[in-house]
């Protein structure tokens, strides 16, 4: 299948979550390594969204956090309402049952409307991008790419994602798979996404998120 990102393919249905409110200005620079946010999702207190409607749920679910989609073509994200500028972001995230064509991932430096993306899907392809203006665009790439990193089907697969200046750096299970540039976000939230394609039902579980300094 043509995986190209583009709002005809991605993002012609809102992506279905709670009202963004900006927080505290970010702080400064902590040392390298720092732990800045962390969660095990262990206790359903630490600000991620909880929803439940006909498009899916997003809610703590057995210690972890779980993202169910139920609408074609459509994202969920959630953020814990964080600002911050240079981030280092890692997550566990596992597919509990629907499609493998899907998008599972981790977002940084959303400000209420756009963001960075980084994308795999449960069939072994991955991306970078940039959500912005209501388009969301892959950078470095015209299209998902395949790659052998990514554990496929209900295997659980590590993400890591570097916000670091203009840089952008995608690890899957410890492997840089991506590197693109691109100055158009300073800083804004962290977070986690899941979506569909042409098929309803995905269904994401997310553990283990922690946010360093890079």
């Amino acid at each position: 299948m043509n995986r190209f990102i583009s709002s005809a393919l991605i993002f012609t249905l809102v992506s279905f979550a709670c009202v963004w409110q900006p927080a505290a200005p970010a702080p400064a620079a902590s040392p390298s390594g720092s732990v800045l946010f962390q969660d095990d999702f262990s206790k359903p207190t630490t600000g991620w969204d909880r929803l439940q409607a006909a498009e899916g749920i997003m809610d703590y679910d057995g210690g972890g956090y779980r993202m169910l989609v139920n609408s074609l073509k459509t994202n969920f994200w959630s953020t814990p309402r964080l600002n911050l500028s240079d981030v280092r972001i890692e997550v566990d995230s596992g597919k509990l049952a629907g499609p493998d064509e899907n998008r599972i991932g981790l977002i940084c430096r959303f400000n209420g409307t756009d963001y960075y993306f980084f994308l795999l899907s449960s069939d072994g392809y991955y991306g970078i991008g940039i959500y912005t203006g209501g388009l969301g665009v892959l950078l470095g790439q015209s299209e998902m790419q395949p790659s052998t990193n990514i554990h496929t089907g209900l295997a659980v697969n590590h993400l890591r994602a570097d916000c670091i200046g203009n840089t952008l750096t995608f690890f899957v299970n410890g492997i840089q798979v991506a590197q693109a540039q691109d100055a158009t976000l300073k800083q804004g939230d962290v977070g986690l996404l899941a979506g569909t394609f042409s098929t309803p039902g995905v269904d994401v579980v997310f553990d283990n998120f922690v946010v360093l300094q890079p």
